[in-house]
């Protein structure tokens, strides 16, 4: 009964979100385009399936994967499994957290794999360059920047250096890269580095954040366990234009 108490009240909050983009849309189509809404029995089952589909999905995240990402980072950061002590740590060794390191960037890869966004982006990607860009060559590519940026980003809140020196490096590069990769794939990177934190990356990677930065000896929640979000949208769009500039670089050579 409980859970199906908070299921009610995670379906009438998506309701709420989603009921002003029907009534935009709707809007427009019948005052602004003056035209009927085409198949209309199909556009409202479909709705109703996109909704509810919205609500079980947030439910899982709420009941379990927003835990459990929490309950991982604790486990794995623990000073009794790091030191295999329970002695207070006044020193960290950021060299015995490598289990950490590694959890974080599975997480970052499992979670861009599946997110739907990214899913839908690669699929337009691979319909409108006529089969150019591979919809599974995107998706691992920038799976693989954002586990290279969440598991730097756990490198952060365990050493506690300024996240904002990370970040200002990597849009330096995010700068040069622009410059010089393929104008084609530009705007895609970019909007890749966007769609990977939806509604998958972002519970796990929070909850990641801020299960590590409450264990870990001489961390604040609130000051160290944010931040992961942005190591999650920048390094996509690192690796798109670098994986692009590879290619280009080995047809020019192969030419």
């Amino acid at each position: 009964m409980e859970f199906l108490k908070d299921f009610i009240g995670i379906f009438l909050a998506t309701c709420r979100d989603v009921i002003p983009i029907i009534l935009l849309i709707t809007g427009f189509q019948l005052f602004v385009l003056r035209q009927k809404i085409p198949h209309l029995r199909r556009l409202i089952i479909g709705g109703v399936y996109v909704v509810l589909g919205l609500a079980l999905f947030l439910a899982g995240l709420e009941k379990a994967l927003f835990p459990l990402g929490k309950i991982m980072a604790s486990q794995l950061s623990d000073p009794a499994f790091i030191y295999g002590t329970n002695e207070i740590i006044s020193h960290v060794d950021w060299k015995a957290y490598g289990w950490v390191y590694l959890f974080a960037a599975m997480i970052g890869f499992a979670t861009t794999i599946a997110e739907p966004s990214l899913i839908a982006v690669a699929y337009k990607a691979n319909e409108v360059s006529a089969g150019t860009i591979s919809t599974w060559g995107l998706r691992i590519t920038v799976a693989i920047g954002v586990a290279f940026g969440i598991s730097l980003g756990t490198f952060r809140i365990i050493t506690g250096t300024p996240l904002y020196l990370y970040i200002l490096v990597g849009y330096v590069i995010v700068i040069v890269q622009t410059i010089f990769a393929p104008k084609s794939i530009v705007a895609l990177a970019y909007d890749s580095g966007g769609v990977t934190t939806s509604t998958v990356t972002v519970p796990l990677v929070a909850a990641l954040g801020l299960g590590l930065a409450s264990t870990v000896p001489g961390r604040n929640p609130a000051l160290d366990g944010f931040g992961l979000i942005a190591f999650a949208s920048l390094f996509p769009i690192i690796a798109v234009m670098g994986y692009a500039q590879l290619m280009d670089w080995k047809t020019k050579r192969r030419k």
